[in-house]
């Protein structure tokens, strides 16, 4: 009788991991971990700035905020530092700044225009005028033409501030029709145009019979 010889099992090589995983019979691929993006920091200025209080003035209500204030700031210049013209110069440009973020959306086109005005009737204190309503005003005219570069520069400071909101208030304006439009027409215009299409087919068929 003849025996058989038994061979010895051989082990197959398994073939490589495929980087898909079976998840629910399904493959599914692995999803690459994205890295949680850094918090951007805020620089220590822009966030005292946001602590400032921040009112919303009419056109009218900036006028006077930036005539009391420079009215003020004249009277203290006179007493303290004998009316000088650097120290209320000085002042000048961060009540401008203040007027131009304070007036409303609105009235932003009064800021540029009311800090001069406050800028000259600040000036009356400490212009030094004599001789009635003619000396004082010629007094004022002559503060405002040795102070000119602060007058400008302020003047120019709250230009900017407006500018720049102003931009800002057209672009969100802009950002809210767009959202608005999407709305409205995003699942009305699949079917305006499907209804379009069935009317021209009907049309068709009708003239057809």
């Amino acid at each position: 009788m003849e025996q058989h010889r038994t061979r010895p099992p051989q082990r197959r090589p398994r073939p490589p991991q495929s980087p898909l995983r079976p998840r629910g019979g399904v493959a599914e691929a692995a999803a690459p971990r994205v890295p949680a993006p850094a918090a951007r920091r805020v620089p220590p200025v822009v966030r005292t700035l946001r602590r400032l209080p921040s009112p919303r003035l009419t056109g009218l209500g900036a006028g006077l905020f930036a005539a009391a204030t420079m009215f003020g700031i004249g009277c203290l210049d006179e007493w303290l530092f004998d009316g000088e013209p650097l120290v209320y110069g000085a002042l000048f440009l961060p009540v401008s700044a203040l007027t131009a973020l304070w007036v409303r959306g609105a009235d932003l086109v009064t800021a540029p225009i009311g800090v001069p005005i406050a800028f000259a009737f600040g000036t009356i204190p400490i212009s030094g005028g004599e001789g009635g309503f003619g000396g004082q005003t010629m007094a004022v005219v002559t503060a405002l033409a040795v102070q000119a570069g602060w007058l400008y520069g302020g003047t120019l400071v709250a230009g900017v501030i407006a500018s720049v909101r102003k931009i800002r208030q057209m672009g969100r304006r802009q950002h809210a029709r767009d959202l608005a439009v999407r709305a409205q027409g995003g699942p009305g215009t699949g079917a305006g145009v499907g209804a379009g299409a069935a009317t021209k087919a009907g049309g068709a068929v009708v003239r057809r019979g």
